[in-house]
């Protein structure tokens, strides 16, 4: 069922009411695809926000109008309630594209660095705070970002393992003096689609961050084969995103912001990882984690 206040919404903001629900989604943010009683097919997201979501769709429209595969704002973000909400066009089509070899990882890290080339053109508000599977930096008093829904549970049943491996790569990551850019904090298979061999759509822009280059880039290199329940890429898989990475950005990585791209390829992991544990879920991150965090933390020297 949709809510109560979304036809009035759709009627005053796009001029015409929903004749159909195309679907609907209830994760961070509800998401309806809709078509209106005038033949428009849209997506409306709504989320709680604290000020971010401006910026997430502000800097879409200026991706859309520049030409890259994004869907294009239709409303500017508008508040209901405590709720951000903001229409885009729908656009359907496209794959999945599946797998995390070395081959695959590069065909998504070629993405990455088109998406982090436009984003440098970009000038906007820093979209804080960062989505909190890249929020390593936040300014509570714990290891973790601050999450009611996750922190009112029983915190022992989270493996010692993550919670070590979360500590390591959250030091080194506060401990690098690294310049912060606008960056895509969700880059997953489930957020991209493909057609032809190309790209076609990259979702998820309210997943916008403001963290360095190098880590955000390390964030992808270990997310990016997620096309379902989050799981993190093989070692050899990341190394080659991070390697096609820089080639099509047509810049190296210094020591440190190598080393900060592996730290930071380990954050959503252990995020993950601890979500997990705390909902008693399969242990996909778990184990991935266990068998690849000592490599993973020499490598970014953690």
């Amino acid at each position: 069922m949709i809510p109560d206040w979304l036809p009035a919404w759709c009627r005053h903001r796009l001029g015409a009411a929903p004749s159909e629900v195309l679907f609907q989604r209830w994760q961070v943010s509800a998401v309806f695809g809709l078509r209106l009683a005038d033949g428009a097919e849209v997506v409306v997201k709504a989320r709680a926000d604290g000020g971010r979501a401006a910026t997430c769709v502000a800097v879409q429209e200026v991706l859309a109008d520049r030409g890259f595969p994004c869907a294009r704002p239709r409303t500017p973000v508008c508040t209901v309630g405590s709720l951000a909400v903001h229409a885009e066009e729908y656009r359907p089509g496209g794959d999945v594209l599946d797998g995390d070899s070395p081959d695959v990882a590069t065909r998504y890290a070629r993405v990455f660095a088109r998406l982090m080339a436009e984003l440098a053109g970009v000038s906007a508000p820093p979209p804080l705070p960062s989505p909190r599977w890249v929020r390593w930096d936040h300014g509570g008093p714990g290891l973790w970002p601050s999450i009611s829904f996750l922190d009112e549970r029983e915190q022992s049943a989270v493996p010692a393992y993550v919670v070590d491996t979360a500590a390591r790569v959250r030091r080194r990551l506060l401990a690098a003096e690294l310049p912060r850019v606008l960056g895509h904090g969700d880059f997953e298979a489930q957020n991209l689609r493909w057609q032809d061999g190309q790209i076609r759509t990259v979702h998820d822009w309210d997943s916008l961050a403001w963290q360095p280059e190098a880590a955000l880039a390390g964030a992808a290199s270990g997310a990016f084969a997620s096309a379902g329940p989050p799981t993190l890429a093989p070692i050899d898989s990341s190394a080659a995103f991070l390697e096609s990475y820089q080639d099509a950005r047509g810049r190296r990585f210094t020591a440190v912001e190598k080393e900060i791209a592996w730290a930071a390829g380990l954050w959503p992991a252990v995020h993950n990882a601890r979500w997990e544990a705390l909902h008693g879920d399969e242990p996909r991150c778990g184990t991935a984690l266990r068998e690849q965090a000592a490599e993973r933390l020499r490598r970014a020297r953690s």
